[in-house]
């Protein structure tokens, strides 16, 4: 299982995360990007936006789907990473759980499938949607708000210390109360985790935060506290 949980940032802030990216790429396979969790109306410039940020990235092309069943109907293993991109992360998690989707990135990730999620699209593998609720609106009444959990129950929330600084101390009393039951790894856009196989590496040039048991935990570059407990169970 490899999955690189990015913050949400772009250009600069994510060079050294698409660099690590392509040292572990399958270079002979397209990149299948998965732009779900933004309006339909914003595809393409959603594809010329992917074009630009993987342009180092050594990949012969990358495709774009445009619905979840046509991402559900695609052959996972003919791609050499799916790319998860943001916006509203319940649209997007609704969308791969009533297209079957969600089984197939599954089943994708126990085969040793590679996923790059940014934002919305890095949120759904946590254990759920819980710690996102400030920031996005669940207007599809999204009821099961279970994500991939690759963080060994531990829920996710990206752009954290990238908004106002009201925003950022909004999240951070929410984030306090929801790590009273739930553990949760708040990411700057600077940052990105990538979990490769059992080991977690670190990539970016900002602390990030590790909300449990009411407290918080600031986190230096390559430096993760009580690392057994995002250890990976499926």
């Amino acid at each position: 299982m490899k999955v690189f949980l990015c913050g949400g940032g772009a250009g600069t802030q994510t060079m050294e995360a698409y660099k690590r990216l392509n040292e572990v790429i399958d270079h002979s396979k397209p990149c299948l990007y998965v732009p779900l969790a933004m309006e339909q109306r914003k595809y393409a410039g959603c594809y010329e936006w992917i074009k630009e940020e993987l342009k180092n990235v050594d990949i012969p092309y990358i495709e774009m789907v445009n619905s979840a069943d046509e991402l559900a109907a695609k052959n996972m293993s003919d791609f050499s990473v799916i790319f998860i991109g943001g916006g509203n992360t319940f649209k997007l998690l609704h969308d791969l759980k009533t297209s079957g989707a969600f089984e197939k990135i599954e089943e994708y990730l126990d085969g040793d499938g590679l996923v790059f999620g940014g934002s919305a699209g890095a949120i759904i593998f946590g254990k759920d949607l819980e710690a996102c609720r400030l920031d996005d609106a669940n207007e599809v009444n999204l009821r099961d708000t279970n994500g991939f959990d690759v963080l060994n129950g531990t829920s996710i929330l990206c752009h954290y210390t990238n908004q106002t600084a009201e925003k950022d101390e909004e999240n951070r009393r929410s984030l306090l109360e929801i790590s009273k039951y739930r553990k949760v790894v708040a990411l700057p856009e600077e940052v990105t985790l990538f979990l490769n196989g059992e080991n977690i590496e670190v990539i970016g040039n900002r602390p990030y935060f590790y909300f449990k048991n009411g407290a918080v935990l600031k986190q230096k570059k390559n430096e993760f506290f009580d690392i057994s407990d995002f250890f990976y169970y499926h």
